[in-house]
């Protein structure tokens, strides 16, 4: 028997969409956002780069002075020549990338930890805390970064990696603290924060459980953008000189070619090298940050 009248459309129950594996979640925002994994490879070439140095040079103290002749031209013994101070550039460069990046990472970690401990609790409990926190946040920002690891970093002895990445991370925090506390002030008020202040949880249970998993992808995206300005600080601290003397990294090196004439003794092989990488580094890091923009913009998120 036919019960459906004539020209009555039957709709059939909709079909739940069946849940993705992290594995397919992570291929699909890699093809949603293909300088990601561009930006993966031109780092993990860097990554190798820093290896085959290491290899290829009989010893890795090659990047201390005295350790061969100056000014010598690319070879065979030497790919990458050496400087005025008898440097092997390859094994300067190679350990010089892999320590740029780890300072600069070192640095992010450290002013996004700090900056996502600050905003969580200011931004949730508000009062004073907020208030103090939003008044040194306002005042850092009007100071040039710059000045204040400048003046830090003279008045530091015998400066290190270490030492060098608290520097940095003395103003890298300013930026996160309050991108992140904007984001937790809009969150707060979801229904579910409200239920589970309702259900007895204490504030930081509800910081930890329902609050830092929801902003999880925007701290990543916040620790993207922090390492790659690091990085960039650190390169312009070093090219003043105020870097580690004692650790290769590719500031040092060009701070090492402005002081002594590189380019006006015609070596244009010591500071060829590191431009490239400084160059590299600053692509890799663009691409990866345009490659989570996603994950710092609710607006932007797509689904496979």
């Amino acid at each position: 028997m036919d019960d459906v009248k004539s020209g009555e459309v039957i709709e059939e129950p909709a079909t739940a969409r069946p849940r993705l594996t992290v594995r397919e979640e992570i291929v699909g925002y890699m093809q949603r956002n293909p300088t990601l994994p561009w930006g993966l490879w031109i780092l993990v070439g860097l990554l190798l780069f820093s290896l085959f140095a290491r290899l290829y040079v009989e010893d890795v103290e090659h990047y201390r002075p005295l350790s061969a002749g100056a000014f010598l031209s690319p070879s065979g013994e030497y790919p990458l020549g050496t400087d005025s101070h008898g440097r092997d550039l390859l094994a300067v460069n190679g350990l010089g990338v892999l320590n740029t990046l780890m300072l600069g990472l070192l640095a992010g970690l450290i002013g996004v930890g700090v900056a996502t401990v600050l905003a969580f609790m200011a931004a949730y409990y508000g009062g004073w805390l907020d208030a103090v926190v939003r008044l040194v946040v306002d005042v850092g920002l009007t100071i040039p970064s710059l000045l204040i690891m400048v003046l830090i970093a003279i008045a530091v002895q015998g400066i290190d990696l270490w030492m060098m990445a608290l520097v940095i991370s003395s103003t890298s925090w300013l930026w996160p603290t309050r991108t992140i506390r904007s984001q937790v002030l809009t969150l707060k008020e979801r229904a579910y924060v409200e239920v589970a202040r309702l259900s007895g949880m204490r504030g930081i249970e509800i910081i930890l459980k329902e609050l830092v998993p929801n902003l999880l992808p925007f701290i990543i995206a916040s620790l993207v953008t922090t390492t790659a300005s690091a990085i960039l600080a650190s390169i312009g601290l070093e090219a003043l000189g105020l870097g580690p003397p004692d650790d290769p990294t590719l500031g040092m090196t060009i701070h090492r070619v402005i002081t002594y004439g590189g380019v006006i003794m015609g070596s244009w092989w010591w500071w060829l090298a590191p431009t490239i990488l400084i160059t590299l580094v600053f692509i890799a890091l663009y691409l990866i940050n345009l490659g989570t923009d996603e994950l710092a913009n609710p607006t932007l998120r797509r689904t496979a």
